[in-house]
């Protein structure tokens, strides 16, 4: 299955924007490891957006994120913010499962 990671990701400090965007890569780990595949929007738009000469910065980025989530099969919350509920709203929108805890989400096959 194909499941997005959502959670927040701004904050007052890089050292903060950083550990959000570990823990949202902790839980694609976890999930890649139950045999799933991960994506995070986040993970698609920052190299982007780090490169482009934008003036909207977020706005690009929940474009990037929600047409990435939007090919997704379901999404796991690891948190609430603005985007990562944008991107919980598009997954519901399509009747597709939203997780709250990867203790919810079926095992497919164990890779480790």
């Amino acid at each position: 299955m194909i499941i997005g990671v959502a959670g927040p990701y701004s904050a007052s400090t890089a050292e903060q924007r950083k550990k959000n965007i570990d823990a949202m890569n902790v839980a694609a780990a976890k999930l890649l490891e139950m045999g799933h595949t991960p994506i995070i929007g986040m993970n698609a738009a920052l190299p982007v957006l780090e490169k482009a000469n934008v003036t909207d910065v977020y706005k690009c980025i929940m474009e990037i994120s929600l047409t990435v989530i939007g090919a997704c099969e379901g999404i796991l919350m690891i948190g609430e913010s603005p985007g990562a509920n944008k991107e919980r709203d598009l997954i519901l929108s399509k009747g597709l499962p939203v997780y709250y805890s990867i203790e919810e989400i079926p095992l497919i096959k164990s890779i480790t």
